[in-house]
């Protein structure tokens, strides 16, 4: 409770921090005080609202009326923020050179005026008293402050217009070859039609799932494997969304891994959910796959994020890959790229992962690779592959820059 209750208090703190410096950028510097001012600290306050209002509001009380104007603000507010702090070289560049100009100004006005001395030795008094001019320093300033408010502005809401337009259109097709050193020659060739973090919740329905589903279907694989997080809420919520998945068409069977949203969601409900719909949920457990006269094991883990849930069983590798047939070629589908860490230990030739979302929005892709090894495509862990698509839907903003929707077609070859 404690834990909570201070994870709240961070990120209340931070929201407020960062709109306090929006509020100071994108209106105390460019207005002068009155209304608009006023009207400025107004808005900014709701905006700050906005945020945790719609993150609670979406998840425990079902306000999914919240999530679009909610979610977009979150966007654009990070671009203003980042756009905001690169600028702020510049702009105190900028604000020094006026400085300087004005400091060079005054000292100019203050200089005594020289004397002419007349023909007969006499000074002249000038005939005008010295007017001062005028200050527009303050005028320059506030000039310069609106120039760069209303350039962050206008980029943020260009990034963020087109971010929507990505993550809201179909999901692109990966096609990946990964040679597998144990993998019969007879099953070369073998294709895993791989897609993750669909996230069916406030802003994704059955359409979604549908469109998803057709175009699977058309890339005729021999597995369908789903590596977790499908859903954003419950399944009485989501359970008619979530539907389509029946359709799924591959040779040797469609399966599924749980990802650290379904332990948000009603884990236990989906899981038996999922299994209905015609996908094996692979728990911590493999899975023989015979095929053109050859066998692959196919296991999979819980999301690691199960541990000191409750809810389920955490990862267990020994349990889906020990005691097993080591000149078997083995693919493990496991949510999170960093659980190949572990995968390493049990000699797994090829993990495939969801969960990064490729990054979603440039630039937090810089602070997704702190904790992931891999963040999109094809690396490598301790010998073991691993594979990370993008995923094919969002969470929390519906936006995506930097890194499409996607659908991975894995192509396994023979040595």
């Amino acid at each position: 409770m404690l834990a909570t209750l201070a994870f709240v208090a961070t990120l209340a703190l931070i929201i407020g921090l960062i709109h306090f410096y929006l509020w100071k950028r994108l209106v105390k510097d460019t207005t002068r005080p009155g209304r608009w001012r006023r009207a400025g600290a107004v808005a900014a306050l709701l905006l700050a609202l906005l945020v945790p209002a719609t993150m609670a509001g979406t998840r425990a009380v079902g306000a999914f009326w919240l999530a679009w104007p909610g979610y977009l603000w979150l966007a654009v507010m990070f671009y203003l923020l980042v756009l905001l702090l690169v600028l702020e070289v510049p702009m105190a560049v900028a604000r020094l050179v006026l400085r300087r100009r004005s400091a060079v100004a005054a000292s100019i006005a203050a200089a005594p005026e020289p004397v002419l001395v007349g023909a007969a030795g006499t000074a002249d008094p000038p005939a005008v008293d010295a007017v001062d001019q005028p200050d527009h320093d303050a005028s320059r300033r506030l000039l310069l402050a609106r120039g760069a408010a209303i350039f962050a502005g206008l980029t943020a809401a260009g990034v963020t217009g087109y971010g929507v337009r990505v993550a809201t259109g179909p999901p692109e097709l990966d096609r990946v070859r990964i040679p597998m050193a144990k993998l019969p020659r007879s099953m070369d060739g073998l294709r895993i039609a791989t897609v993750s973090d669909i996230h069916l919740g406030p802003l994704r329905g059955r359409e979604h799932t549908e469109r998803i589903v057709a175009a699977i279907n058309r890339l005729d694989a021999d597995l369908v494997a789903v590596v977790g997080d499908l859903v954003d809420g419950s399944v009485a919520e989501l359970g008619e969304a979530a539907a389509p998945l029946r359709g799924l068409r591959s040779r040797y069977g469609n399966f599924f891994v749980t990802g650290n949203h379904e332990y948000y969601s009603g884990v236990e409900e989906w899981v038996q959910e999922v299994d209905r719909l015609g996908l094996r949920v692979l728990q911590n457990q493999r899975q023989e796959i015979r095929a053109r006269g050859g066998v692959l094991d196919l296991a999979g883990v819980n999301d690691v994020t199960a541990a000191g849930t409750g809810l389920a069983a955490p990862a267990d590798y020994a349990a889906a890959l020990g005691d097993r047939d080591p000149s078997r070629p083995v693919v493990l589908l496991a949510h999170q790229p960093v659980a190949a860490h572990e995968a390493a230990k049990f000699g797994v030739d090829l993990q495939l992962s969801g969960h990064t979302h490729g990054g979603q929005i440039v630039p937090f892709d810089l602070a997704v690779k702190l904790q992931q090894p891999v963040v999109s495509g094809l690396g490598e862990v301790d010998g073991t592959k691993v594979y990370v698509t993008n995923g094919a839907g969002f969470w929390g903003p519906p936006v995506r820059v930097g890194a499409p929707p996607q659908i991975t077609l894995v192509e396994l070859r023979a040595p």
